[in-house]
């Protein structure tokens, strides 16, 4: 039974809580719900052939494979990276720390139209950088508009990303604790190995897991990069909504839920293993 100034507590909290489940139903639930509906429907018709067409397909196939090598790649190089350049901010002054979080949350934001334009202007085919890096002999050529090209695109907002996310993460990792692994003799690498890492290895997979999906649904780079040359699978998402030729929004609906399957899985996964962590923790 709920004490009845408990059950008022609720009911003011459920209140001031209204709003934000409005917005979540209104852009998040319903939506999801019209796009599972219209991809099992076609002309009226219920049909799983929106999905039979998308697996029977090589077309489709790569675009899902293109896009999980590169949200991968982008995620394992955003988590490589973002850990040693967050221990050594930890070592650094408070105002030096808070300048560098405040950039790394512009990079992290700064995506889209203007990202793909800048790298255009520095790395394009007649780049500054381009043509200073040629005139050094440094490169012969620099192909930004290709896969590789996209993974170091993405990796300009995928480290910022990885570095805001595990910055607070690294106060698990006491002073103390790495002082007395040194008294044991432990070197830095041993005290990693053996003590660092699995204490954060919860916050690392979490990490992983959430650059993964930043990768997987990033559609207005990859197309201002690009254009529809890249076969990732939100562009073919977006030809097949706003396509003149290949119009077709059930299959893209289709490959929207796919999408959110794909992206479910490692969610559910990193839930799983968060739950084991605090219970064994």
């Amino acid at each position: 039974m709920f004490e009845p100034g408990a059950r008022r507590k609720q009911l003011i909290a459920l209140l001031w809580a209204t709003p934000f489940l409005a917005i979540v139903v209104l852009f998040e639930l319903l939506p999801l719900a019209a796009v599972a509906f219209n991809s099992v429907h076609v002309d009226g018709e219920l049909t799983l052939g929106n999905f039979v067409d998308i697996f029977r397909s090589a077309f489709q196939r790569n675009a899902f494979s293109t896009s999980l090598k590169i949200s991968l790649s982008t995620a394992a190089i955003g988590v490589g990276l973002a850990l040693p350049l967050a221990r050594l901010l930890k070592t650094m002054p408070k105002g030096i720390q808070n300048a560098v979080l405040t950039y790394a949350n512009i990079g992290a934001n700064f995506t889209g139209f203007p990202l793909a334009f800048a790298f255009i202007i520095l790395f394009g085919l007649s780049g500054s950088f381009t043509l200073l890096l040629v005139k050094a002999g440094i490169v012969d050529s620099v192909n930004i508009y290709s896969t590789g090209g996209l993974v170091i695109v993405y990796s300009y907002f995928q480290i910022p990303l990885g570095l805001l996310l595990l910055f607070p993460s690294l106060e698990a990792i006491a002073g103390e604790i790495e002082e007395a692994a040194r008294l044991m003799g432990a070197t830095r690498i041993a005290f990693w190995r053996k003590i660092g890492l699995p204490i954060l290895a919860p916050s690392l997979f979490s990490t992983f897991i959430l650059l993964f999906a930043n990768s997987m649904g990033t559609y207005a780079t990859a197309f201002a990069l690009v254009g529809g040359n890249a076969n990732l699978v939100t562009i073919r998402i977006g030809e097949l909504v706003a396509g003149d030729v290949f119009s077709d929004p059930n299959l893209a609906d289709a490959l929207a839920m796919v999408l959110v399957l794909a992206l479910a899985v490692p969610v559910l996964a990193n839930q799983i293993f968060a739950k084991r962590t605090d219970r064994n923790g």
